[in-house]
Parts: C-alpha cells; sequence; structure tokens
C-alpha cells in the first residue's frame, strides 16, 4: 500500500501553455463538430470500427455472447489500456486524450444500441447480425434499446467534457507547482 502511495504522489509531467491551449482547441473543436454531427458517426468512429471488429475475434473463444459483446468491449478497453499506460507515466494530454478517446466511443454506441429494434444501420464483418439486437434479446431488455442508447449517450458526453476539464485542471497545477 505505501507502494502505491508513493507513486500516487509523484509529480505529474508539466504541460507547457502552448500545449494546454492547443489541446483546449482541439477538444473545443471536436466537440462542436460531434454536436453537430446529424447521424451519430463522427470520423473518428471509422476507426473505432476497426477496434470494434478486432474485439469480436479477440473475445470469441470466451463463448458467442461474449464474442458479440467483445466488440464494444474491445472498443472501450483499448482507450482504457492506453489510459493506464500514460497514467503510470504521468503524461497529463495522454491521459486526457485517452480518457476522451474511452467517452467518445459511447455516442457511437449509442447510435448502434438505439438501433437494435429497427436494424437500419449498415452493417461490417462477416456475419449480418446486429450485435446490439442479439444482446438486448438475451438480456431481455431489446424494448429498452432507446432509454439504454440515451444514457450512455449522456455519459459518453459527460466523460468527454469531464476529460478536458480534468486536463484543464490538472495541466494549468503543473503551471504552479
Amino acid at each position: 500500500m505505501q507502494f502505491l502511495r508513493e507513486w500516487m504522489e509523484q509529480p505529474w509531467q508539466p504541460v507547457s501553455l502552448s500545449a494546454l491551449f492547443g489541446w483546449l482547441a482541439f477538444y473545443g473543436l471536436f466537440l462542436l463538430y460531434a454536436a453537430t454531427d446529424a447521424d451519430g458517426f463522427l470520423m473518428v468512429d471509422n476507426v473505432n470500427l476497426v477496434v470494434h471488429e478486432a474485439g469480436h475475434l479477440v473475445f470469441a473463444p470466451f463463448g458467442y455472447v461474449m464474442g458479440i459483446f467483445g466488440g464494444t468491449l474491445f472498443e472501450l478497453l483499448v482507450p482504457l489500456f492506453c489510459g493506464i499506460y500514460f497514467f503510470r507515466q504521468r503524461q497529463i494530454p495522454a491521459v486526457a486524450f485517452c480518457a476522451f478517446w474511452f467517452f467518445e466511443n459511447f455516442p457511437y454506441i449509442a447510435t448502434y444500441m438505439e438501433d437494435a429494434r429497427t436494424v437500419t444501420l449498415p452493417l461490417v464483418g462477416w456475419g449480418d447480425e446486429h450485435d446490439w439486437e442479439l444482446l438486448f434479446t438475451h438480456w431481455g431488455v431489446l424494448h429498452l434499446d432507446r432509454v439504454i442508447g440515451g444514457w450512455t449517450r449522456t455519459l459518453g458526453w459527460l466523460g468527454m467534457i469531464g476529460s478536458v476539464a480534468w486536463f484543464a485542471w490538472r495541466a494549468r497545477r503543473t503551471q504552479s507547482e
């Protein structure tokens, strides 16, 4: 326990004012882009889709349901593990970016969830199965697809905004340390 406490007290690497303002401009523009997007898919979601599809393969050995859920799970685990790595390195911009990336996946996932009953989105991959239609049916909550999707989208937006706020606060603190 002492090791963990000592490690947590290690200082973060400093962030220059130009990096702080540059990253804040990036996040502000990205959030504006995401807020004005009409169809629920952002350009960056194409990258997330590749990670999602890889997740099906990674988790397929753990059973059918985990193989289906593995796409979304891997989509979240990749930025989470990247964030943990950079957290251990005490790199504020990288941790904030990974946290932002983690939460940026949520609105994309929400769009997919909200489509579970209607199955109108184009599907990619090896089959013609809709992940969330199968999962929600398996769990007996298909009728709640839009409610769950709405909460997921809200959590994503709160997380993205929270990531930016944490970055600004943490980076600003390095200016005075």
